[in-house]
């Protein structure tokens, strides 16, 4: 008798490249992949939900300008490719953290924010983590 195993996804690791490499991709945010590859679409999607532990340091190190772009890129790509879907886990919660945290949150961003996404965590988080 054999058994059945469980398929488990395999996790991609948040690293800086990959953080430079979606920052860029933000550059073509009007098409309809952002600029990814079919590939880069699927092995990145688990990045949506994870944990501010493992964002935060990374998050960290980049700078404000990177940071907008981040967000940006990440408001479209949760409505836009399949399997990005994250609700209050989205990192763009994590990012606008990071950039409030320095006083380098833009005012404006979270009109843009409201007007390119039906999350309705965006871009603050849920009302019971902010308490």
């Amino acid at each position: 008798m054999t058994s059945v195993g469980v398929w488990q996804p395999e996790e991609v690791p948040l690293t800086a490249s990959t953080l430079a490499r979606l920052s860029d991709a933000s550059e073509f945010i009007d098409e309809p992949t952002l600029g990814l590859t079919a590939d880069e679409i699927t092995k990145w999607a688990g990045l949506m939900k994870l944990s501010a532990q493992v964002w935060s340091p990374l998050l960290a190190a980049e700078s404000d300008a990177r940071l907008v772009r981040l967000v940006k890129f990440f408001t479209v790509a949760e409505m836009r490719l399949p399997g990005w879907e994250a609700g209050a886990r989205s990192p763009v919660i994590r990012i606008v953290a990071e950039l409030r945290h320095r006083n380098a949150y833009p005012q404006e961003l979270t009109a843009w924010i409201k007007a390119n996404t039906t999350n309705r965590f965006l871009p603050y988080g849920s009302l019971a983590e902010r308490l």
